[in-house]
């Protein structure tokens, strides 16, 4: 076995112990190491060069990576990268990383990250709501697990916080854009209906108090000029349609919710609402 290959199976960090385990000769591996492919991170543990730097953190504390850090490893959403590492090392010391010691779930079987469950158990714990509901809209919109396994986990008075923020999640958004903006209007007091269907527009991303479009578009968003002329054709069917509409992008609704709020009152203020 190469040493490379087992690395890049095991996330690119790995003890030698491990290698040695599945089949790799001390003789590959220090001819790595000479050659400058492998490098030693301390005494009994190697990398890739390139190894992402969580999973090194777990390795050398004897852990695993979960919460937010582990969300680019599971291909999930996330709002904001992590400041610090979230490690899950239950027996030991975890430095200057966030420690989530509590495992409920069978760990990956490859990589060094707690099984998906648990990452979405300590996203619910430690993450602000928003953040932690926009992780777990993704598992369960692409069917990885549910509402009813994560409560399960979430008994007890300790877990009123968790339990709070999964009650934010709906499964149906389709971006984490869709998620911040849902739990924003609701927040605010809207009446709010998702994904809704429009004769002669198709799917709309919000419909609020029952006659208010609204679209929420990400940074890289219809940026071509065929897809801006469907997008202003979508509107005035809309409004044809007896509609009104507003469309934001993902600084609005994340860094200036409150004027978005505030230009959504002003529209509401004009009408019956429902």
């Amino acid at each position: 076995m190469d040493t490379l290959d087992v690395l890049r199976g095991a996330g690119s960090v790995a003890r030698t112990g491990t290698l040695r385990r599945r089949g790799v000769s001390k003789r590959n591996i220090r001819h790595a190491l000479e050659t400058g492919r492998v490098i030693r991170l301390r005494r009994g543990v190697l990398a890739l060069p390139d190894a992402p730097a969580d999973i090194a953190a777990a390795v050398l504390h004897n852990g695993r990576v979960t919460c937010v850090s582990a969300a680019p490893h599971y291909g999930l959403w996330q709002l904001h990268p992590p400041a610090t590492h979230h490690l899950s090392c239950p027996e030991g010391y975890s430095g200057d990383n966030v420690n989530h010691r509590r495992r409920t779930v069978p760990v990956h079987k490859d990589l060094p990250l707690v099984g998906l469950v648990d990452v979405l158990i300590h996203a619910l714990h430690c993450l602000p709501p928003v953040e932690a509901a926009v992780m777990v809209e993704c598992a369960l919109r692409r069917g990885e697990t549910v509402r009813s396994f994560l409560l399960e986990r979430l008994q007890g008075d300790r877990n009123g916080k968790a339990r709070a923020a999964l009650e934010l999640v709906t499964g149906c958004a389709e971006s984490t854009l869709e998620v911040v903006a849902r739990i924003l209007f609701r927040g605010a007091g809207f009446h709010v209906d998702t994904q809704v269907y429009i004769d002669g527009v198709g799917r709309v991303d919000f419909l609020l108090e029952g006659f208010l479009v609204v679209e929420v578009d990400g940074d890289k968003h219809h940026s071509d000029r065929k897809a801006r002329q469907t997008d202003q054709r979508r509107n005035n069917m809309t409004i044809i349609g007896g509609y009104l509409v507003l469309r934001y992008r993902y600084a609005d609704i994340v860094h200036n919710s409150d004027v978005v709020l505030a230009e959504i009152w002003q529209v509401l203020s004009g009408r019956v609402i429902r």
